[in-house]
């Protein structure tokens, strides 16, 4: 078990400090920040949260997600982690929150994502907004270390394996880009392995 605490905490900032992450500066690309969100939960466990869309969404619609959004001109990526967070569960952090970034992902559909790691404290009273969010849940890292992850499979459309972390607790399956965030998160945060994902593919039904 990995446990939530001022340890790991300065782990996962030396580990962020030390990892040469890969920026995307492709001008036709959107930019947008999503919150990797450390948290603790009533047994001391390091947790992640995730959200499962609003199906009345226009874009993506209950598709699995962490807290994000397009990055405003005058908005950092951290910031606009921040901000969406709040806007989406009610959190709200300091500035001090953010404990670093990992390599930004180009989806399909035209965005370039910015995950901000931020630091989101024990047992975090979250409030889901109705009208993007349909549920958060609170996973344990530890799940993201089960045997089986990543799980990788070619597809017709691509030269890129699609990458996917299936997760029992949730009863099923995250996928790329959410899925190469949460498994950097582990590798590079969590672990200090400087493990590259942009290269893995996302499912068809994400390329829109």
């Amino acid at each position: 078990m990995t446990r939530f605490d001022s340890a790991l905490r300065e782990r996962v900032a030396a580990n962020l400090a030390r990892f040469a992450r890969e920026a995307r500066d492709d001008a036709a690309l959107v930019r947008a920040a999503v919150a990797a969100t450390l948290v603790g939960d009533a047994e001391g466990r390091a947790c992640f949260l995730i959200t499962r869309r609003s199906s009345k969404l226009r874009d993506h619609p209950g598709q699995w997600a962490l807290p994000g959004g397009r990055t405003d001109a005058d908005e950092t990526p951290e910031q606009t982690a921040r901000r969406e967070l709040h806007e989406e569960l009610g959190l709200e952090l300091p500035a001090s929150a953010a404990l670093g970034r990992l390599d930004d992902y180009a989806t399909r559909s035209g965005f370039a994502i910015t995950p901000v790691v931020l630091w989101g404290g024990p047992q975090p009273v979250l409030v889901p907004n109705p009208t993007e969010v349909e549920r958060a849940y609170v996973v344990p890292v530890a799940e993201l270390d089960r045997p089986g992850i990543p799980e990788l499979r070619a597809i017709p459309e691509s030269d890129r394996p699609v990458l996917s972390l299936p997760i029992p607790m949730l009863g099923t399956s995250i996928h790329a880009p959410t899925a190469a965030v949460l498994y950097q998160l582990r590798e590079v945060a969590i672990h200090g392995r400087a493990t590259r994902v942009a290269h893995y593919e996302q499912p068809v039904f994400a390329w829109r």
